[in-house]
């Protein structure tokens, strides 16, 4: 049975544990880059369409890296929200260089 997470802190192990290999997490990073820079292009442009394109770019990369590389079940499924803001708070720490201890106290290696 599966373990239910009660708060965010509970939650980002697991989702770290979830992404333990180095290609699922660049396949994260490419979406959540795109996604990024969409709402940014739409922000400048006022082309607001390309909001749209926003979940599209964002799941469609992480869903292959799940499915595909990963093999298990995007954590999406069962705590949406939880995931979309650890998605970015892993992008941003693996942007800024920080995120390594925080992959070795998840207990990925």
């Amino acid at each position: 049975m599966a373990r239910v997470y009660s708060t965010f802190s509970e939650f980002w192990p697991f989702y770290l544990r979830e992404h333990s290999r180095p290609g699922t997490r660049a396949l994260h990073y490419i979406g959540t880059s795109l996604v990024v820079l969409l709402a940014l292009g739409a922000i400048w442009t006022g082309e607001w369409w390309l909001l749209i394109a926003l979940p599209l770019a964002g799941y469609f990369f992480a869903w292959i890296a799940h499915f595909a590389h990963e093999k298990n079940r995007p954590a999406t499924f069962t705590y949406p929200l939880w995931s979309l803001a650890a998605d970015f708070r892993m992008w941003w720490l693996w942007l800024t260089g920080r995120l390594g201890p925080e992959l070795e106290r998840a207990g990925v290696r």
